[in-house]
């Protein structure tokens, strides 16, 4: 067994160590029981929600909720925030409102669908505009939802549940 050099061991290495020392020690039984392979193989691990949005209120509103679901929940207040936060973590959903600083929701989306790893994760507009023409420019793009503000919490909680199954499912 090797040992481990706490100093410089950080939670998620910490983490790792251990559940491989859990693997390890379970190969070393000739039966294994299901609930303790399910616990080693199978361990949930939460989702990830990016919300970029340049209003705080919105962001603390959607990060208190989602948090509340199960979810972890990046915020993002402009285009450069969310290219930080997909520098350290994958995102299964991303919840995107139009009007941000420098590069619009349109922009973003369009260039998010266009990057190899992110073409896949389903964008959610979440926007005071609520014109036709927003809506329908939101879809041509690849957005999977929109929902307008002030929006309804059991609303965006059940899109975000829907499509989130549905990215998981793939």
């Amino acid at each position: 067994m090797s040992k481990l050099d706490l100093k410089n061991l950080s939670t998620k290495k910490l983490a790792l160590e251990i559940e491989r020392i859990k693997k390890n020690k379970l190969l070393k039984n000739k039966v294994v029981s299901l609930e303790d392979y399910r616990s080693v193989y199978h361990k949930k691990c939460p989702k990830h929600i990016l919300v970029v949005d340049d209003d705080q209120t919105t962001l603390n509103v959607l990060k208190r909720l989602f948090e509340k679901e199960g979810y972890d929940v990046l915020l993002a207040h402009d285009a450069t925030e969310l290219v930080e936060s997909l520098e350290f973590q994958s995102v299964e959903l991303i919840l995107l409102d139009i009007n941000l600083p420098w590069v619009d929701g349109f922009e973003l989306c369009k260039l998010l669908k266009n990057h190899d790893d992110l073409k896949e994760v389903p964008v959610v507009f979440i926007s005071g505009r609520k014109s036709d023409a927003d809506k329908k420019q939101a879809f041509q793009l690849g957005a999977h939802d929109y929902i307008t503000k002030p929006f309804n919490i059991q609303e965006i909680s059940q899109t975000v549940r829907t499509l989130m199954n549905l990215h998981s499912a793939k």
